[in-house]
């Protein structure tokens, strides 16, 4: 600038001591000046802005510290309030023509105090004229009756705030009025401090105390920079209203009641704030904005963001899987262990390749080789936790399971935008509720939006019911005695980006046909679960981060059934996902990590269908099925848990298929008879969720549902799942009712491949791939009834099969390669062993060991190395019965044999169309993958697993 030669510094100092109206004419005068007036936005716009009596700071109350983008627009929307409450505003008793004439002329000051022209404010409003001013001076004004408005008029109080007091009932009957600067409490005969049933109020830098407030539609009202301590504001059948930089303090019941549906009639302020709302900034987040936690977390919970894509295993928490537990290749290969069980002790080198099992000195006269691929079920991760997890190694997650922004979601997700652009009922911004009972109670099919407010120390923050909607966009709710939102009675509505943590009971509660959209949400350090469904509730949960919670991250019981997909549920106290009191639901596709008890945890008729989640990472079990727990468990990665990867009890019927279970540190599946809390891995929590503390029977309102995926079923089964190098046996069977285990592979776990202790009634392992595990294949113990039917059992470190069990029946199987026997009969074994082929390339084809009863028929045995026998048996033992046993023995080095009639099993091609597909609870459409051929030499390409004898 150039005018008087003077610095544009020293201008702005000048320009700093002008007011308002000059200010004006001095941006009037050229592009330049302009500018400069426009510069002064930190210096004399602000002092403009907090100077004024009827302003407060612009991000008042919660953020009195964080300067505005801009002051000068701040000032503007104060300065505009007190000149657009009265916009297209008409006098309905009036003509039109007569109204405008009237508003023409200059609005009368009227001056209400001691010395001045009126003494209360009564006698101000009995000559007040439309849209005259009434100033108050500062004092206490007590009205001894009613006070009827029956012509617009505004009543600003003069002074500080609080230096103005008027103790009144109003009962508004004009079109439109706006009360500034005044201390509100209630007259001495009425609580309702003011009241207005159809007519538009707003309120300005006003503090309510022990009062109430009522708004009945076609009313409407704004209220801006107020403060309510132990007041209440009832809405009622409003149209639309907007509360905005307000404080709710100390009540003792609702700070705010949303009641009816939206009136349908409207009075004139209705489009002024709907243009209002639509020309304020949208508050929905931007993609890069990411929401900030206020409280000071851990370390590692400060860096999870919703765009972060990394695990980070830390310490040496990891359990030891086969390979890391594996001696020098120089050590011995094998020992002798309980029941003449080989125990190998070489390094595995078995991880679905070629797997050579000779001796070096042998090899010149005989070699085996075992050619196979194992194609399991398809992990969910696309193969990125195949691998044995290291201690301080980072995983890299799929772009699938990266969490999305609350921008990328509502792009994606339509409805979810219609529901978080649209405004109806009541619009609450940017309030604080603290210190009270409730904060925003919505019934009655009322609406109301909340966006960018902070509950605190609140009995609960936001309550829905009776066929209510509510939308929540990123607000602060925490330290709350009970629930921080609560639905009920078929509330809804959008609950999304706010984060809600450090409450006394469930973040989100969702009962009795509740069906709200939660997403996008931080729900941590609860003292309770972070979401709880009940009661029938529903509700679509997206997308959030669920940690650090005392008891489940998500808790469905009663009858809940919502579903549950693409959210990051880590490092709670108890359960990642608990199903309980038949509870139901659609979990899919989560992210289920570091928890302290199991990752999902299903008892006492929970009936969930989980599928294709990634469960993590658990100090405990990944799936617990406990007591009487069902459903369906399809096509989840089950990975790298302390505990077992699928711990069951007997008592429960789940459908567990297509999963990949790897690297737990105990059993990849187990299925024990004790009750809840004797295993380590079996947890069990009771939480109690009743409505302010009573207890409530549910069972008698609950409504029964016919699920066709939840059908009754009869026998638990175990089905197309890839279970591999678990640190114990595969499949751990320790029951008391039937069990199905179908067309698994079970693949390179640091014990066998599967373990039966106790099986009282039939336990049917058919159609399995059992290789490559640490000790023998199946071992059947005492008084086991067992069928092992249709199985390929390879090239594992002890033996094929061992069996003492009372009626066990091994028919139509391959156990080919194996360290140790084929097959071993230990004394009091009742077997049958029929049309199975046997190889053992370093002992016996079958082993008798004491006095068994067994019946060996039909079976075709290999010649194992040439100073060992085909068939071992002690001599005087009647009750082995051998009979049409084929043998074949090498008579030159270039006989060969091949499994081609049938082909080697196992045969998945049929395996599902028996007891697989009746008892299962929901049947699979198709197999995700199955288990495939890589053959050597070009031989039956399309055989599940090809084996040549050379």
């Amino acid at each position: 600038m150039e005018t008087g030669g003077l610095p544009l510094e020293l201008w702005r100092m000048i320009l700093a001591y002008l007011h308002l109206p000059d200010l004006g004419r001095c941006s009037l005068v050229c592009r330049a000046w302009y500018e400069l007036i426009l510069s002064l936005d930190s210096t004399r716009w602000r002092q403009l802005c907090l100077g004024c009596t009827e302003c407060r700071h612009p991000n008042w109350p919660n953020q009195p510290d964080v300067e505005p983008e801009s002051w000068r627009e701040a000032f503007k929307q104060h300065y505009l309030a007190s000149k657009t409450w009265a916009k297209n505003a008409l006098d309905l008793e009036s003509s039109i023509c007569f109204s405008l004439f009237r508003r023409k002329k200059e609005r009368r000051i009227l001056s209400v105090g001691p010395g001045h022209e009126f003494d209360s404010l009564g006698s101000a409003l009995a000559l007040a004229s439309l849209y005259d001013r009434i100033v108050l001076f500062p004092g206490v004004y007590e009205e001894q009756g009613e006070i009827i408005l029956k012509v617009p008029v505004e009543i600003v109080g003069q002074g500080k705030l609080g230096e103005v007091t008027l103790l009144a009932s109003i009962d508004q009957h004009c079109s439109t009025t706006r009360v500034c600067n005044l201390v509100f409490m209630p007259a001495w005969f009425s609580p309702i401090m003011y009241k207005t049933t159809s007519g538009h109020i707003q309120f300005d830098n006003c503090n309510f105390e022990n009062g109430h407030i009522q708004v009945h539609g076609p009313g409407t009202c704004q209220v801006k920079f107020c403060t309510f301590k132990n007041t209440h504001v009832f809405l009622h059948n409003v149209p639309l209203c907007m509360l905005e930089n307000c404080e709710f303090v100390g009540s003792e019941n609702n700070c705010v009641t949303v009641e009816g549906h939206p009136s349908a009639d409207k009075n004139w302020a209705y489009k002024y704030l709907l243009g209002l709302i639509k020309a304020s900034p949208i508050f929905l987040p931007a993609e890069d904005n990411e929401f900030l936690m206020s409280l000071n977390l851990e370390s590692r919970d400060q860096a999870w963001s919703p765009r972060t894509c990394d695990i980070v295993i830390e310490g040496s928490q990891s359990p030891t899987g086969p390979v890391c537990s594996s001696p020098k290749p120089g050590s011995k290969e094998a020992e002798v262990g309980s029941d003449g069980e080989r125990v190998a002790q070489t390094p595995d080198s078995s991880d679905g390749g070629l797997s050579p099992s000779g001796e070096d000195e042998d090899e010149e006269l005989l070699t085996y080789r075992l050619s196979y691929q194992v194609q399991g079920p398809r992990p969910v991760l696309g193969g990125s936790f195949l691998g044995p997890p290291l201690p301080g190694a980072s995983i890299q997650l799929p772009s699938c399971l990266v969490l999305n922004s609350l921008h990328q979601e509502l792009q994606k997700d339509k409805e979810a935008m219609a529901l978080a652009s649209s405004v109806q009922g009541c619009l609450i911004r940017k309030c604080l509720f603290r210190d009270g009972k409730g904060g925003v109670f919505v019934c009655s099919y009322g609406r109301a939006k909340m966006e960018g407010n902070v509950f605190r120390n609140l009995t609960y923050a936001v309550r829905c019911i009776h066929n209510s909607k509510i939308i929540m966009l990123r607000n602060d709710i925490y330290r709350c005695r009970a629930s921080g939102i609560f639905l009920r009675l078929e509330g809804g509505g959008l609950i999304a980006g706010n984060n809600i943590y450090h409450n006394a009971e469930a973040g989100v509660d969702i009962r009795k046909k509740s069906n709200p959209l939660i997403l996008c949400n931080q729900i941590h350090h609860g003292l309770r679960s972070g979401i709880v469904v009940l009661g029938n509730g529903k509700g679509v949960i997206r997308n959030n981060q669920i940690f650090s919670n005392k008891e489940a991250g998500i808790y469905i019981l009663y009858h809940g059934n919502p579903i549950v997909s693409g959210n990051h549920i880590f490092k709670g106290r108890a359960a990642g996902i608990a199903v309980n009191e038949n509870g139901k639901g659609l979990i899919t596709e989560n992210v289920i990590r570091e928890n302290q008890w199991g990752g999902v945890d299903i008892r006492r008729g929970g009936i969930p269908i989980l599928r294709s989640n990634l469960i993590c990472f658990g100090y405990s079990d990944g799936v617990v099925v406990g007591d009487e727990g069902r459903g369906l468990i399809e096509g989840n990665t089950i990975y790298a848990n302390k505990g077992c990867g699928v711990w069951m009890m007997s008592s429960s019927l789940p459908h567990v298929t297509s999963n990949h279970v790897s690297y737990n540190g105990l059993y990849g599946v187990a299925v024990f008879s004790q009750k809840d809390g004797e295993f380590p891995g079996g947890h069990g929590a009771q939480e109690s969720f009743s409505e302010d503390g009573d207890a409530i029977l549910w069972e008698a309102e609950l409504e029964k549902e016919d699920d066709p995926l939840r059908r009754p079923v009869t026998v638990a089964l175990v089905e197309s799942n890839s279970i591999n190098h678990n640190g114990a046996s595969g499949i751990f069977v320790q029951s008391s009712e039937a069990l199905q285990v179908i067309a698994n592979v079970i693949h390179a776990n640091g014990d066998r491949g599967v373990t039966i202790v106790q099986s009282s009634q039939l336990t049917r392992v058919a159609n399995n791939s059992i290789s490559c595990n640490r000790q023998s294949g199946v071992k059947v113990e005492f008084q086991c009834k067992v069928e092992l039917r249709g199985n390929g059992i390879y090239d594992n470190r002890g033996h094929g099969i061992i069996t003492k069990g009372d009626g066990t029946a091994v028919v139509e199987n391959d156990i080919i390669g194996n360290r140790g026997s084929g097959l071993q009969l230990l004394p009091r074994s009742d077997t049958k062993v029929l049309k199975n082929r046997i190889h053992s390339f370093r002992a016996y084809g079958i082993a008798v060991r004491g006095r068994v009863k067994a019946l060996v028929q039909e079976n075709i045995i290999f010649q194992g190395k040439a100073n060992k026998t085909i068939f071992q048996q002690i001599t005087n033992n009647r009750e082995c019965i051998m009979q049409n046993n084929k043998f074949l023995v090498f008579k030159k080095k270039s006989d060969t044999w091949r499994l081609v009639n049938p082909p080697a099993r196992p045969h998945l091609e049929n395996s599902l169309r028996g007891s697989s597909a009746a008892h299962s609870g929901h049947k699979v459409t198709a197999m995700a993958t199955r288990i495939t051929a890589r053959v050597e030499g070009g031989y039956h390409s399309n055989r599940s697993i090809f084996c040549t004898i050379l």
